[in-house]
């Protein structure tokens, strides 16, 4: 039963007949689980509140910083170095005190990601990466859970909703990752601030529908929006008999090793395939044959005046928020341009770029050319930012 102060809050929401006092309280009753408060959480977070849902569960265990605020506006610059689930509970309770806010701490793995999204109703995906994508698809869909799925990337944002009954799943649209390295994150592809605010609304609208039973939810339909030209359209996509999660006779029947299954293993627990296509980076996977050497030791040898190459496999535009000087080769232009860095193929090199991800990739390529002193930048630009010299940005 809605009390006399939410009617007044929801009054709006109570004039629209599809809607109605019936839908507000299927709001009231429901619980929806956001997976991450990045940029499309935080929109949906707001909105899904501010709507009356009644349980919102959060999980992240990311910290706010300040590359997060030109599009996460539910964190402000004081919030920098809080964790984001704390500051959105805080937030949301202000926002609205009649929903219960469930902020989680921590990384949903293979190890509780069952138990988490057991609790919900609703699953909304705001991740930013395959392997949360993947564990969320495959744990809703053995759980009977709908995921209210979004991915937003420079100007373009896809919304779609999957493990509904007879529609598909997210990987009947996509049986596999990308090779690692292929499909560059926000972090290093960059992202229009304001799209994660349009997208994640219209996820937090899918929600909304899918909780009070009104309008036309996007089972077997993948929206694609263009926020460059305002294009949108709609790939009509329908349930795979043979996919491996919720196909007719499903192989995966348990949670995976989704790291893993990426293509993104820990450094001490990967090692590279003798499979591994040497004309490309991207395709390598990196481990304990990958030798770093830390920003500590960068530090020595660029005031030792020794001889190395410091090779930058960043984007150009990288290069312009943080530079720690050496020779910038993007990591998809490597193959054409190895001649740049051939004259050190005896020499020592190393590879840095803003985590230690692409150039630990890039190591391991290089390893396979026939280098024998090539190191990774063990936590790239963050570590020498954190550790060196903090007027370097991080991003």
């Amino acid at each position: 039963m809605l009390q006399p102060e939410e009617r007044s809050r929801y009054a709006r929401h109570l004039l629209l007949p599809q809607l109605g006092e019936a839908g507000q309280l299927r709001l009231k009753e429901a619980s929806v689980l956001v997976v991450g408060a990045g940029g499309l959480g935080t929109p949906m977070l707001q909105y899904l509140a501010a709507a009356g849902v009644g349980t919102l569960g959060i999980v992240d265990d990311d910290v706010v910083s300040l590359s997060n605020l030109h599009r996460q506006i539910l964190f402000g610059t004081a919030d920098v170095g809080r964790p984001k689930v704390d500051v959105a509970a805080e937030v949301l309770r202000r926002l609205n005190p009649h929903v219960k806010i469930e902020p989680m701490a921590q990384r949903l793995d293979r190890t509780n990601a069952l138990d988490i999204i057991g609790r919900y109703d609703v699953v909304a995906d705001g991740t930013d990466n395959f392997a949360t994508r993947y564990l969320v698809n495959d744990a809703c869909v053995l759980l009977g859970k709908p995921n209210i799925y979004a991915s937003i990337y420079r100007f373009d944002g896809q919304i779609s909703v999957f493990g509904a009954p007879e529609g598909p799943c997210y990987r009947c649209l996509f049986p596999e990752p990308p090779p690692p390295g292929t499909v560059p994150s926000c972090a290093e592809g960059g992202v229009l601030g304001v799209l994660p605010g349009m997208v994640g609304t219209l996820q937090a609208t899918e929600v909304i529908k899918w909780l009070t039973g009104i309008g036309d939810v996007l089972v077997g339909r993948l929206l694609m929006f263009d926020a460059m030209t305002m294009d949108m359209r709609t790939l009509h996509a329908g349930r795979d008999p043979d996919c491996p999660v919720c196909g007719n006779s499903p192989s995966i029947m348990e949670l995976q090793d989704y790291d893993a299954f990426c293509g993104m293993p820990p450094p001490e627990e990967a090692s590279i395939p003798a499979t591994s296509n040497p004309d490309s980076p991207a395709t390598m996977v990196f481990g304990p044959r990958v030798p770093e050497v830390t920003v500590t030791q960068l530090a020595e040898l660029k005031s030792s005046g020794d001889d190395f190459l410091l090779l930058d496999v960043r984007h150009p535009e990288e290069l312009t928020i943080a530079d720690l000087g050496g020779t910038l080769v993007p990591m998809d232009e490597l193959p054409t341009r190895l001649e740049e860095v051939a004259p050190a193929k005896d020499g020592h090199v190393v590879v840095m770029c803003r985590s230690g991800s692409r150039s630990g990739h890039v190591v391991a390529w290089m390893q396979q050319l026939g280098y024998t002193n090539v190191f990774n930048l063990a936590g790239g630009i963050i570590a020498w930012s954190r550790e060196i010299d903090p007027t370097v940005a991080i991003y």
